[in-house]
């Protein structure tokens, strides 16, 4: 998931560079939720990495 948050990152970074403003803010978007579900999957497995032990 963190693999496709990178690419739709450098996808909006090169549509910026063109000046395609839509394409480059759609992927923008798509880049940050899929970050911010792979943190919340994150804190969630090292909670639970914690609570384990």
């Amino acid at each position: 998931m963190l693999y496709y948050a990178l690419v739709f990152f450098i996808v909006a970074i090169v549509a910026a560079a063109l000046g395609f403003g839509g394409i480059a803010a759609g992927a923008a978007s798509i880049a940050k939720v899929l970050f911010f579900i792979f943190l919340v999957i994150f804190l969630v497995t090292l909670v639970m990495g914690v609570v384990r032990r």
